[in-house]
């Protein structure tokens, strides 16, 4: 299991190492981009940033393919690809697309089969936290995004069962790799 869940995704030196670790050979990688959860102005506003952050680690822009949603992908489609990058905005509106679609559970065989590594950008992150009823169920708390320094979780090693809320700042993410789970 190699998860990045963040605020605002590759934002600093140490999470963008992070996920170079678990990518290898960046420029043989294939990413699913899925900007579905931007469905206001803000968030629309962010997609460019999200897709450099793709492009900054060395993926090249024609591995990278962009999914609405709005059709089915078979499970052996997703798992020729290395990354899967979820967007932010509109957490509900995502939960629920990817839940209508059976998106949900191909994404969690894809995480627990190890096919790639996952990365979620605020409403990309909080889908796996309980939230939300319908959830992904990967983390058995809620979790905050774009918290303030005062309020956000200390550097290193936490507990993937824990049952208090995480709170993750603008520069943090929570790293799950197997069983082992850290704020950097």
């Amino acid at each position: 299991m190699k998860v990045l869940l963040t605020s605002c995704g590759l934002e600093t030196a140490a999470i963008e190492n992070r996920f170079r670790e678990f990518l290898g050979d960046a420029a043989r990688v294939k990413a699913l981009f899925i900007p579905v959860a931007a469905i206001n102005a803000d968030a629309i506003e962010v997609l460019p940033k999200c897709m450099k952050d793709l492009l900054k680690v060395g993926i090249l822009k024609e591995n990278i393919t962009v999914y609405d949603l709005h059709e089915s992908i078979s499970q052996s489609e997703l798992n020729k690809y290395g990354v899967v990058y979820l967007c932010g905005g509109d957490t509900k509106y995502l939960l629920k697309r990817m839940n209508e679609n059976g998106f949900s559970k191909q994404l969690l065989q894809y995480i627990d089969e190890e096919k790639g590594t996952v990365v979620g950008v605020s409403a990309g992150s909080l889908i796996f936290a309980d939230n939300l009823e319908g959830n992904l169920g990967l983390l058995k708390t809620t979790m905050k995004v774009h918290c303030s320094e005062e309020i956000c979780e200390p550097i290193g090693m936490t507990d993937i069962h824990r049952k208090e809320t995480i709170y993750l700042g603008n520069t943090q993410a929570l790293v799950i790799e197997k069983e082992k789970c850290c704020i950097i």
